[in-house]
């Protein structure tokens, strides 16, 4: 790839031939400085002893926590995220509470807060309503270690209601916080007939993360049709200078298409 931005391995979906605390120190030896995860517990509040080992496996590993999702329900079922989920504020507020003190420790700054499935029995407008709520409540407690909150289209899930560019950003719209932002993962959009360039050409100042995957099949950069290199060097030279999530699924060595 010709763009100069630098990647951060998503430990949640790469190396899982590996158990979870022991990715950190792979990403590492594969010659990345920087990992990011979705939510690494089973549960939103987590026991002390949880925390403390995942804390240990970044530190001892040597790289950065760059990205860091809010607890999302279970995700193998289908759950997709807590902010729009009636009924479940509470347990998302004392999640934010272990998401900022785990940032706080490792310097993360980047949470990504998946929005939720629609939920049968339940008017899209009251989950609407509920989502910019908690997400103002998360912008609050992110920003005070400097953090800010990512809002991410997410394709594969017919339930999930945000799928375009312009889905997520009329919810940051609502929140009218400056620190809650898009998250970009180019596979989602694409997948989900987005206008990539357009995207960068809309929205590139209030991207606040980047993450690829190839398509079709979700697969490392070259394994599908993506013209990702492309839409990486235009998101550069729109002014981002963030880090690019690495989030396919890859079977061999994951990284094999860098060191070609």
């Amino acid at each position: 790839m010709k763009h100069g931005l630098s990647y951060t391995v998503n430990c949640s979906i790469l190396l899982t031939e590996l158990p979870l605390l022991e990715r950190p120190a792979a990403a590492r030896s594969a010659g990345f400085a920087a990992v990011e995860f979705w939510w690494p517990f089973a549960e939103a509040v987590p026991a002390d002893a949880e925390v403390e080992a995942f804390v240990k496996a970044i530190e001892d590993a040597g790289v950065r926590l760059t990205g860091l999702n809010l607890a999302a329900g279970n995700m193998p079922a289908g759950d997709r995220g807590l902010v729009s989920w009636p009924g479940r504020e509470k347990e998302l507020r004392d999640n934010l509470d272990v998401v900022a003190g785990v940032g706080e420790r490792l310097g993360c700054r980047t949470f990504n807060a998946l929005y939720g499935n629609r939920i049968d029995g339940v008017a899209p407008e009251l989950q609407d309503e509920l989502a910019v709520a908690n997400l103002v409540h998360a912008a609050k407690v992110v920003g005070a270690i400097g953090g800010r909150i990512v809002v991410e289209p997410v394709s594969g899930i017919d339930a999930y209601p945000l799928k375009t560019a312009g889905d997520a950003v009329g919810v940051i719209d609502q929140v009218a916080a400056d620190n809650v932002l898009l998250l970009a993962d180019f596979y989602h959009l694409a997948v989900n007939g987005d206008d990539v360039p357009a995207v960068i050409s809309a929205h590139a100042q209030r991207i606040g993360h980047v993450q690829i995957a190839d398509a079709p099949g979700r697969g490392a950069p070259g394994t599908g049709e993506l013209p990702l290199d492309d839409w990486l060097g235009a998101i550069e030279a729109a002014g981002y200078a963030g880090l690019v999530g690495l989030e396919y699924q890859a079977d061999g060595d994951p990284f094999a298409w860098l060191r070609r």
